[in-house]
């Protein structure tokens, strides 16, 4: 997660209410009056032309909260509640695409990219307007230059060439944010995600200022099924170390309030992964092979299926901690449905692949269940969970966590190993020149997310915050 901001507010609330809604029995009954209630007739609007707005865009962020696309409607008379008693049914099949942009928030971004300022002299060489290939400069009266937006491709030539810098780059939040050019405008002005494209990372989410950008959620489904008395486990990331101050048992108590038959540290996986990834490394090298990279982080596996395929030989064959520890449980519970609880975005696509692993929730969306049902987390009464996991397990919520795992393994002395952190375009050309073959090091690390899977996309703090959390609790563990 980048910044708290009030887009990210804003869809935590929504979500506290709905579910709030949900516990009282009332979901179905009161929905369509909770954009009324949020923006009542008064409200004054920032960013919006009036509460009728207001209140659509509302209506439209509650569908992928409900695990609905904004596609979804095909009658717009048709009302939340018909949405949420759908919500409901626990026969309905989830969507195929993981993210949606609520088209009606999503109308605020420039078309173009650039645009002249008053810093503008108005000289007499021209060289904005001499060097545009669409003829899109003209000019006012007072010879200021103006750039017609009917013309304009955004080039950035006429910027290059103005010589007192008076032309701007504008960016456009989401496609800046995106290292793989996932998503753009469509012939109405708003951004679609093409997941042909897209790697999960979640950047696009946090980075939109109008907060059009959503994960299909399935809180909902989670929560029917609890309540209708089935087995239903959570496996939790190790990064939850790093999302509250209390310490993992506290929270862990918390969410077994939420109704959870047992829950289960990922970090246990980890150590499979570990022992599993080292044993594979040694191989590979005593093979030939010049290097290997990690796996466990979905979003970069998704970067090299559909976007650097000549790093596939190079990738590790490991299972992910989370395929590790949905298994353990399955054979100790068979009939349990199976939640995997973390920061990721990425994760709902790889576990729609896993077929022991039956939904996902973020640390936003069980942080909103915190709230929506009332559980304060300082006020749970601590249970014992057991097996403790390994702290190298629980490394694996850090960068670097993953390399110190392996090197704890020692099968490979002197190992030389190399993390990247942080999936961006500058990182990007530096994997796809380590595809041809050649890398500084034997072991590479690679995590979507700056500082690993702590500041992910989906966490409940910001990354400053999430740093002191972990570095505080993995110490408390240590003492003890």
């Amino acid at each position: 997660m980048a910044f708290v901001n009030n887009a990210l507010i804003v869809r935590r609330v929504l979500l506290e209410r709905l579910v709030k809604l949900w516990k009282e029995d009332k979901l179905i009954s009161d929905i369509d009056r909770l954009p009324l209630e949020l923006t009542p007739k008064n409200a004054k609007v920032r960013g919006r032309c009036c509460v009728h707005k207001e209140r659509a865009v509302w209506k439209y962020k509650a569908f992928p909260l409900l695990g609905f696309d904004v596609s979804d409607e095909k009658d717009e008379l048709a009302p939340l509640s018909y949405y949420a008693g759908k919500a409901l049914d626990a026969n309905r099949q989830p969507k195929e695409n993981l993210l949606c942009v609520i088209d009606e928030a999503c109308t605020a971004c420039v078309q173009v990219n650039y645009e002249v300022t008053n810093l503008c002299k108005g000289c007499v060489a021209r060289p904005c307007y001499m060097n545009c290939p669409k003829d899109a400069i003209e000019f006012h009266r007072n010879g200021q230059a103006a750039i017609n937006h009917d013309k304009c491709v955004s080039c950035g030539i006429c910027k290059d060439a103005c010589p007192y810098h008076s032309i701007v780059y504008i960016p456009i939040p989401c496609e800046e944010a995106c290292p793989v050019k996932a998503i753009s405008k469509d012939e109405n002005g708003i951004e679609v995600i093409d997941e042909t494209k897209c790697i999960y990372c979640g950047k696009c989410i946090n980075a939109c200022p109008f907060g059009s950008i959503f994960e299909i959620s399935q809180t909902f489904d989670v929560l029917s099924r609890i309540k209708e008395g089935q087995k239903v486990v959570a496996i939790v990331a190790p990064s939850i170390l790093a999302q509250y101050e209390s310490d993992w048992e506290t929270v862990f108590s918390a969410m077994k309030e939420i109704g959870f038959t047992d829950i289960v540290e990922v970090a246990h996986g980890a150590m499979e992964t570990t022992r599993n990834e080292a044993a594979e490394l040694k191989e590979k090298l005593e093979e030939g092979q010049a290097f290997m990279t990690t796996s466990c982080c979905p979003s970069y596996v998704n970067l090299v299926d559909k976007h650097i395929p000549g790093m596939k030989p190079f990738v590790s064959h490991t299972g992910s901690p989370m395929y590790y520890t949905a298994r353990m449980v399955k054979k100790e519970h068979p009939d349990a449905i199976i939640v995997f609880v973390g920061p990721c975005v990425a994760k709902r696509h790889e576990a729609r692949k896993d077929e022991e692993v039956d939904f996902v929730l973020t640390f936003e969306e069980i942080d909103s269940i915190f709230n929506g049902l009332g559980i304060e987390i300082t006020h749970c009464h601590k249970k014992e969970f057991a097996p403790r996991a390994q702290k190298e397990g629980r490394g694996f919520a850090q960068a670097g966590g993953v390399i110190a795992a392996v090197k704890s393994m020692n099968l490979i002395p002197d190992l030389n190993a190399l993390q990247i952190a942080d999936v961006n375009k500058k990182n990007i050309g530096l994997l796809r020149a380590y595809s041809k073959g050649k890398a500084p090091a034997q072991f590479i690390e690679v995590m979507a997310c700056a500082g690993g899977c702590i500041t992910g996309p989906s966490a409940n703090v910001t990354g400053n915050i999430s740093q002191k959390y972990y570095i505080k609790n993995m110490a408390d563990e240590n003492e003890e």
